[in-house]
C-alpha cells in the first residue's frame, strides 16, 4: 500500500509504474516546464524534479511509499541536489553527474557583435536582439527518432571524428582530425524510417529567441554582456552562453579616452586673440556655454577641460570624467598689404634681424610630406634598378 500519491500524481504515473515509465514521464515534463521554455513555471519545475528525485531512488521511494513526505523529512534524508536544475542536468547527461562526479560538458558560446553609438554608451539604452538558436526537439525529446533506434556510427566508432594521414614527403606524414562525414560528427546514426519527422533526426530544431540587451551608462567598446545558458541546446550538453560584444561606432565630434571625452574646437585668429563664446552640445542633449574673455589669448594646440562633463563611470553613472577641449587656431591664407602698418601698430614689435655680409637669399616653398615620401621611394627604386643592371653587366 502507498500512503501518499502526490509525487506520482505530479509526474502523471501510477504507483506501480516501472523505472522506464518514470524516466519517460519525467523527461517529457522536465522539457515542457524547463525555465528556458516557461520562465513562469519555476515552482512547477521544482516539484517535478523533487518528485523524480525521490521516486527514482529505491531507498527514498520505499520510505515515501510507507510514510509519505513526512517520513522522508523525519528520516533525515537530505536533498542530494541543491537545485531543480541539478537533477535535470544529471538526467539529461550534462550535469555534474551527482555521485558519479562527471564534469560539466558545455556547448560552445555564441558571440554576437552589437553596434552602439557613443550617445548610447553615455546615456544607456535597451536594445532588442532577435536570434536563431537550436533547442532540443520536444517531439522526440532529443533522441532524434524512436527510442533505442540510434546505432553507433561504424565509420568513426562513435567518436564523431576520423583521422586522416597525408603524405608530405619521403618518410614525412601529417595526421589530421576531421569531422566524420558519415554521422556529421554526432557519433551515431538513425535509420531513415525511424527518424523524427519534426527534426529529421537532428535531435534539435531552430527556434527564434528575442533578447533584451541592457547597455548601462559607462560601458566601453569591446565589453561583453553574457546571457548564461542561452546558447544552442544539444542533448548531452549544457547549453553555452550567448555573448554580446559591444562595438562602439566612431563619433563625428567626440572621442573617448577612458572616462574622459575629447573635443576639437576650431577658432579664428580673431577669436583666439580677442575672446569668444561657444555653445557645446553634450551627448545627452544639453547645451554648455564656454567663454574666453578678451585678453585671454588661446594658442594653437591649447587644452582646456570641463570637470564632470566626461563619460559616466560604469555602475557609478553620477561620477563622470572630464570634457577636454583641444583648440585649433585657423590663420588667414593671406593679408591685404594695405593693413599691415595698422597690424604692426597693434601687435608687439618685430625682432630686428642682423643680416651678415654674404648671406644668400633663398625662396621658401610649400612642403608636402606625402609627396616627399613618394619621391624618395621613386629615387630608391631607380637606384636599385640601376645597381642591378651594373651587377648583371659585371657577371658576363
Amino acid at each position: 500500500m502507498v500512503k501518499e500519491t502526490t509525487f506520482y500524481d505530479i509526474l502523471g504515473v501510477k504507483p506501480g509504474c516501472t523505472q522506464d515509465d518514470l524516466k519517460k514521464a519525467y523527461r517529457k515534463l522536465a522539457l515542457k516546464y524547463h525555465p528556458d521554455k516557461n520562465p513562469n513555471e519555476g515552482e512547477r519545475f521544482k516539484q517535478i524534479s523533487q518528485a523524480y528525485e525521490v521516486l527514482s531512488d529505491p531507498e527514498k521511494k520505499r520510505i515515501y511509499d510507507q510514510g509519505g513526505e513526512q517520513a522522508l523529512k523525519e528520516g533525515g534524508i537530505s536533498d542530494h541536489f541543491k537545485s531543480p536544475m541539478d537533477i535535470f542536468d544529471v538526467f539529461f547527461g550534462h550535469g555534474l553527474g551527482g555521485r558519479g562526479g562527471r564534469r560539466v560538458r558545455k556547448g560552445q558560446d555564441v558571440v554576437h557583435r552589437l553596434s552602439v553609438t557613443l550617445e548610447e554608451l553615455y546615456k544607456g539604452t535597451t536594445r532588442k536582439l532577435a536570434l536563431q538558436k537550436n533547442i532540443v526537439c520536444d517531439k522526440c525529446e532529443g533522441y532524434g527518432g524512436k527510442k533505442g533506434s540510434a546505432e553507433q556510427c561504424g565509420t568513426c566508432h562513435g567518436t564523431g571524428f576520423v583521422l586522416q594521414i597525408h603524405q608530405l614527403g619521403p618518410g614525412i606524414v601529417q595526421q589530421t582530425q576531421t569531422k566524420c562525414s558519415g554521422c556529421k560528427g554526432v557519433g551515431e546514426r538513425i535509420n531513415p524510417r525511424d527518424r523524427c519527422k519534426h527534426c529529421g533526426g537532428k535531435k534539435t530544431i531552430r527556434d527564434r529567441k528575442i533578447l533584451e540587451v541592457h547597455v548601462d551608462p559607462g560601458m566601453v567598446d569591446g565589453q561583453k554582456i553574457v546571457f548564461s545558458g542561452e546558447g544552442d541546446q544539444e542533448p548531452g550538453l549544457e547549453p553555452g552562453d550567448i555573448v554580446i560584444l559591444l562595438d562602439e561606432k566612431q563619433h563625428p565630434i567626440y572621442k573617448r579616452a577612458d572616462s574622459n571625452l575629447i573635443l576639437t574646437m576650431t577658432l579664428t585668429i580673431t577669436e583666439a586673440l580677442c575672446g569668444f563664446q561657444k555653445v557645446i552640445r553634450t551627448l545627452d542633449d544639453r547645451d554648455l556655454l564656454i567663454t574666453s574673455l578678451p585678453g585671454q589669448v588661446i594658442k594653437h594646440g591649447d587644452l582646456k577641460c570641463i570637470p564632470g562633463e566626461g563619460m559616466p563611470t560604469y555602475r557609478d553613472p553620477f561620477t563622470k570624467g572630464k570634457l577636454t577641449i583641444r583648440f585649433v587656431v585657423e590663420y588667414p591664407q593671406s593679408i591685404d598689404p594695405a593693413i599691415i602698418p595698422q597690424l604692426e601698430n597693434l601687435l608687439p614689435a618685430r625682432e630686428q634681424t642682423i643680416i651678415p655680409d654674404g648671406a644668400e637669399e633663398v625662396t621658401l616653398e610649400d612642403f608636402d610630406p606625402m609627396l616627399e615620401a613618394q619621391q624618395q621611394r621613386e629615387r630608391g627604386e631607380a637606384y636599385d634598378e640601376d645597381k642591378g643592371s651594373r651587377v648583371q653587366c659585371a657577371t658576363h
